[in-house]
C-alpha cells in the first residue's frame, strides 16, 4: 500500500512529563467529528480523551454521523462478534457518503491494533486505523486522512499514559471514568489485551489526582478508577490501596468505585481502605471466569476456585451487604460437563449479584489460541451459556429482592430511555428507577425500595428533591 502514512510518535519521556501539548488552545473549526463507541469503561474514557484532544484541534463534535466530516468508531477486540459488528457499522456508515463524498472513516482502539493486517484490506473505505496508544496526534491524523493520505498508527508505547490530558470532555452526568492504568502484565491464556494494549504502567498519583479534580470541575461526583488489572496499580511507592484513599478524600467526590480488579491482587490494605472510606461504594466487580480448577489453571488465572471463594468470604466479612458482580466464561478449551457444572456449583455457592456471562471465541493471537484447542461446538457453548444465563437471573432477581424496604442513597443520572421515569443508581450500583420530576440529574437523594423490574429497583425519594445539591462536596 503505497499511499499508506505509517505515524510514529515520539516518545514520552519516562517521567511520565508529555511533550507540549496545547490542551487550553483551540484552533479554527477544521470540520466536523462524530465518535462512537463499543465495548468496556476504559474505552469510554479513551473516546472522552479523542473528543478532548479534536475538539483543541479545530473540530466541532456531533451527535448524528450524517452531520460529520469524520467518523470515528472507538472498537474492542475482547470478543469476535464486537468486531463482526464494527465491520458492519462501517459498511452502513457509506450511506452517507452520498451526501458527504468525502467522510473520512477511522477504527480506533484494540480491534484497530488486533487487526491492524487485515481492516483496510476487508474495509478499504477506512481512511484512518488507530491503536490505543495513539491519541496524543489523533488531530494530526485526522487532518492527513482528510487529505486523501490513509494513515496507520498502531505503535504500542509501555510509556503513554496520557499524562496532561483530559477525560472530562463530553461529560454529560454526574458519574466519570479516570483511567489510572493502562495494559496487562497477567497473559491469561484466553485474553487479547496484553497484545492489543500494551504491558502494564501506571498512572502517576499527582496525575490521577489532577484529572479527579478535573471530573468534578466539570460536574462530576461519582469518579470509577479503571485499569485492566486496576488494583495491581502501584507508582513508585504508591499502591493501589494509597491511590484510592486519596482520590476518596478528594474535594466533591461523592462515591468512588474501581474496575475490574484482578483476584490475585486483592490484599487486606485494599479492603481496609474499602470498608472504612466513606466515598468508597460498597461494590466490586470480581471476574471468576470458571467455577472449575481445572479449566482456571488453563486459561492461567493464578488461583484456584477455594482462593476465590476465599477472598469474597473476606469481602463480604469486612463490608457487609457488598455488591458482588463477575465475569463467567464458558466453552473454554478443553471445558467439560464436569468443569460447566462446576461452575454452576461455585455460583450456587457464592451467589453474585450480577454476572457478565459469554462463551469462549478464539481471538488468533492469544496463547490459547496458539496451544490449545478450541474443541468445544458451537452448540455446546450456547447451551452452556442459556444454563448460566437462566441460573444468574435467578440470583440477580433474588438480591434485587432483598433490597426491596431499604432505604438506598441515589444518585440520580437523567431520566431513563423509555422516558417514563427518573434513572440513578444507589451505592450498590442497582440502577434505581424514580418518579419524574422527583429529583435533579446530580442530586443525591434518600428513596426507599419499594419494588423491583427484575433488573432494577423502584424506589420513591423519602425527603425534598435534593438532599445533597449537584457538585456539592458529600
Amino acid at each position: 500500500m503505497a499511499d499508506l502514512v505509517q505515524i510514529r510518535r515520539p516518545g514520552v519521556p519516562s517521567s511520565g512529563t508529555p511533550p507540549a501539548d496545547p490542551t487550553h488552545a483551540s484552533a479554527p473549526e477544521k470540520g466536523t467529528v462524530y465518535v462512537e463507541t463499543y465495548g468496556c469503561q476504559m474505552n469510554e474514557a479513551e473516546s472522552a480523551l479523542v473528543r478532548g484532544q479534536l475538539r483543541r484541534a479545530g473540530y466541532r463534535l456531533v451527535r448524528d454521523p450524517a452531520e460529520a466530516d469524520v467518523v470515528l468508531l472507538n472498537t474492542c477486540a475482547v470478543r469476535e462478534r464486537a468486531e463482526e459488528r464494527v465491520f458492519g457499522r462501517t459498511t452502513q456508515l457509506l450511506a452517507h457518503r452520498r451526501h458527504r463524498p468525502d467522510q473520512v472513516i477511522g477504527i480506533l482502539g484494540c480491534m484497530a491494533e488486533h487487526l491492524r493486517a487485515s481492516i483496510r484490506t476487508r474495509a478499504p473505505h477506512v481512511g484512518l486505523v488507530v491503536g490505543p496508544d495513539g491519541y496524543r496526534r489523533i488531530g494530526e491524523m485526522v487532518d492527513a486522512a482528510r487529505d486523501g493520505r490513509p494513515v496507520v498508527d498502531v505503535t504500542l508505547d509501555r510509556r503513554e499514559d496520557y499524562a496532561g490530558l483530559d477525560e472530562s470532555e463530553g461529560i454529560t452526568g454526574p458519574r466519570a471514568n479516570v483511567t489510572i492504568q493502562r495494559g496487562c502484565d497477567k497473559f491469561c491464556t484466553f485474553c487479547v489485551v496484553p497484545f492489543t494494549r500494551g504491558r502494564e504502567r501506571s498512572v502517576p498519583p499527582r496525575e490521577v489526582l489532577r484529572r479527579v479534580r478535573g471530573m468534578v470541575e466539570a460536574g462530576a461526583r461519582e469518579i470509577v478508577l479503571l485499569g485492566q488489572t486496576v488494583n495491581s496499580y502501584r507508582h513508585e511507592d504508591a499502591t493501589f490501596a494509597d491511590l484510592l484513599r486519596a482520590v476518596a478524600r478528594v474535594d466533591g467526590v461523592a462515591r468512588v468505585r474501581f474496575t475490574s480488579p484482578y483476584p490475585v491482587d486483592f490484599d487486606d490494605a485494599l479492603i481496609e481502605v474499602m470498608a472504612t472510606e466513606p466515598a468508597v461504594c460498597p461494590q466490586v466487580h470480581l471476574p471468576l471466569q470458571s467455577g472449575s480448577d481445572t479449566v482456571l489453571d488453563r486459561m492461567g488465572r493464578g488461583y484456584d476456585l477455594a482462593t476465590f471463594v476465599h477472598l469474597v468470604e473476606r469481602l463480604r466479612a469486612a463490608i457487609p451487604g457488598i455488591c458482588l458482580s463477575t465475569d463467567l466464561m464458558v466453552g473454554f478449551c478443553g471445558e467439560t460437563e464436569d468443569d460447566h457444572r462446576a461452575t454452576l456449583a461455585a455460583m450456587e455457592a457464592i451467589r453474585f449479584d450480577t454476572a457478565f456471562c459469554f462463551a469462549y471465541s478464539d481471538r488468533g493471537i492469544t496463547r490459547a489460541s496458539k496451544r490449545l484447542s478450541d474443541d468445544v461446538p458451537p452448540e455446546v457453548k450456547r447451551r452452556r451459556l442459556a444454563e448460566v444465563i437462566e441460573l444468574q437471573d435467578g440470583h440477580t432477581r433474588a438480591s434485587l429482592s432483598r433490597r426491596v424496604g431499604d432505604e438506598v442513597e441515589v444518585l440520580v443520572e437523567g431520566t431513563a430511555r423509555r422516558g417514563d421515569r427518573l434513572l440513578g443508581r444507589c451505592r450498590h450500583f442497582w440502577n434505581v428507577l424514580l418518579p419524574l420530576g422527583s429529583a435533579q440529574p446530580g442530586s443525591i437523594v434518600r428513596a426507599r425500595v419499594e419494588g423491583s423490574t427484575g433488573r432494577a429497583l423502584l424506589a420513591h425519594p423519602m425527603e425534598g428533591p435534593s438532599s445533597h445539591p449537584a457538585n456539592a462536596a458529600p
